[in-house]
């Protein structure tokens, strides 16, 4: 099973490029976040018409939203909402081989990584936070789970172009890796693409568009994950995150597809 995450930056906008990953990688799974599209409006036909008949969607006008397209049945989907807000941000599928899918956008958090002074940024750490009570609370480290998306923070220093830099800019502070480091070990996730790509090289899914040439400063980001539990680990067959549809055209996400596939036997 190939699994592909992408946040989209609007799944209207950018549904070509979508249907040219499926046309270039042929991902089983795609998980999009940012999709921008209340669910009465999400584009399900193009992606019906390549083989996409399973798809749950949680969006909402304009912000957030969530969507999972699979060629694999799709026995049962649901949305969840976290932090008391109901803004789209995690759509969980059961999938073939008794597998959990969990989708998520997690919060960016704003600009000033204070959270007295910054209510997004609070909200990104409470957000963390609740996950990270949830998975011991809610399900075991013994189940099949994938979690996919743009997580918003970058945990490694290899996962910036610069870890001195970018100490005190929101995805890469002390505070958040250490959120998401606890919410990672609640029920031991492991980091799937870092389980082929070791810690010591630099990996970025995401690259600003106020670069005038985004591959020449190459100053990414790693936001964007695929993690899986423990029975999981030794299914794991290939890891890749798709640098060069930074450049696709018409219109370029700023991130970038991650993409894991998986041994079901």
């Amino acid at each position: 099973m190939r699994i592909a995450t992408w946040n989209i930056n609007s799944v209207r906008l950018r549904q070509d490029i979508v249907l040219r990953l499926i046309e270039e990688r042929a991902p089983d799974v795609i998980c999009l976040q940012e999709t921008k599209v209340t669910n009465d409006l999400f584009p399900a036909a193009p992606f019906q018409e390549k083989g996409y008949t399973h798809i749950a969607v949680a969006g909402m006008k304009s912000y957030n939203g969530v969507a999972i397209l699979s060629r694999l049945p799709m026995t049962s989907w649901e949305p969840r909402d976290w932090c008391n807000k109901s803004d789209c941000r995690h759509v969980i599928a059961r999938l073939p081989g008794d597998i959990e899918l969990h989708n998520f956008y997690v919060p960016s958090g704003g600009d000033v990584p204070d959270p007295a002074a910054n209510d997004k940024f609070a909200h990104k750490l409470q957000f963390v936070d609740a996950m990270a009570e949830w998975w011991p609370a809610e399900r075991s480290p013994k189940s099949k789970m994938v979690l996919v998306g743009d997580l918003n923070i970058a945990p490694l220093e290899t996962d910036v172009w610069s870890h001195k830099q970018l100490l005190d800019v929101v995805s890469h502070t002390p505070i958040e890796v250490e959120k998401l480091t606890t919410m990672q070990a609640s029920i031991g996730w492991v980091d799937a693409v870092r389980h082929f790509v070791p810690a010591e090289e630099k990996l970025y899914s995401w690259w600003s568009y106020r670069a005038r040439d985004w591959r020449a400063s190459n100053r990414g980001r790693r936001l964007d994950h695929v993690w899986v539990t423990a029975p999981l680990v030794g299914d794991l067959q290939k890891a890749e995150i798709l640098s060069d549809a930074r450049g696709w055209e018409p219109k370029p996400s700023d991130h970038v597809p991650v993409i894991v596939d998986i041994d079901l036997g």
